[in-house]
């Protein structure tokens, strides 16, 4: 099959880098200059997040659109969709690029990044506009990174991690209560990334709460409330969405007919899953192809 659009490593990109392929930083209009091809299309295998001091537009993530203004910011995962479409030439910020294994380098457990709600794939929260207040310590944070790179000593690494850890923090603060649900680390948070993360392995081949409910030993009604009452969506929802999210990808990124794609996705009723793509996106499989690339 052949893809349509690039999935970049670190080790692709032109930046100032710590290391060949575990991070890099740089200023967002140097780093906009030096690759070209991340104006279009493509995906990530790393953790990427930007933040904008300036600059208007629209940045599009695994199909949604968020707004480009300064004070934002935005924070992937590995193997998200995301382009950018500026309304103007002078834009201005920051980004940092790093590998899943990147604390893991520094004897931190690279589940850290778990703790933070903004890198989930299931987070409505993956960008944030900064209260003024706090911006100039957002634009410290990442100066004081860049500075740090330019030593490269036997600290530069801890020193980084520290600043970033501080950086997340700083943003987590600023989310609604109800959205740092993941974060607490109660039981509720638990359960919900154990299901999460149960999706992430199982999404193609079990659809139905029940399966999920099993492999969790509850019930599907307590299922269903914990992600209602800590989420407002029911587990159900949750679910389609992923497996919408990948066929959104596949559709976009793949010479796949159809019929392949719901073949990948367990959909082994080719119309069945045109009526499910339909009736949850408003487009056929096919007529969302079209509309995405004009």
């Amino acid at each position: 099959m052949e893809k349509k659009y690039p999935t970049f490593s670190i080790c692709n990109l032109v930046s100032n880098k710590l290391s060949k392929d575990l991070f890099n930083a740089d200023k967002f209009e140097g780093y906009l200059i030096n690759n070209p091809p991340i104006k279009n299309i493509h995906k990530h295998s790393f953790y990427h997040l930007v933040y904008f001091t300036k600059g208007k537009g629209v940045h599009t993530i695994d199909f949604t659109n968020y707004a480009i203004e300064a004070g934002c910011i935005y924070f992937m995962i590995p193997g998200q969709v995301h382009h950018w479409k500026f309304e103007e030439d002078e834009v201005e910020g920051y980004v940092i690029n790093f590998s899943d294994i990147f604390f893991d380098q520094i004897f931190l457990s690279s589940s850290v990044i778990d703790q933070f709600t903004f890198f989930n794939v299931f987070s409505d929260l993956q960008m944030l506009k900064l209260s003024e207040n706090i911006r100039p310590r957002i634009v410290e944070i990442f100066e004081i990174i860049l500075k740090e790179m330019a030593k490269s000593d036997e600290y530069t690494m801890m020193m980084i991690a520290a600043e970033m850890l501080r950086l997340f923090i700083l943003v987590s603060r600023e989310l609604p209560v109800k959205a740092t649900i993941l974060s607490n680390g109660n039981r509720s948070s638990v359960f919900l990334k154990q299901f999460f993360n149960l999706i992430e392995d199982n999404f193609k081949e079990l659809r139905l709460p029940k399966d999920y409910a099993s492999l969790l030993y509850v019930t599907s009604n307590h299922l269903n409330f914990v992600c209602k009452d800590n989420l407002n969506r029911s587990a159900g929802e949750i679910i389609r969405n992923r497996i919408l999210l990948e066929a959104k990808r596949m559709l976009v990124n793949y010479d796949l007919s159809v019929a392949n794609i719901a073949m990948e996705l367990s959909f082994f009723d080719t119309s069945y899953f045109i009526k499910f793509f339909k009736k949850y996106t408003g487009y056929t499989p096919d007529n969302f192809r079209k509309q995405y690339y004009s």
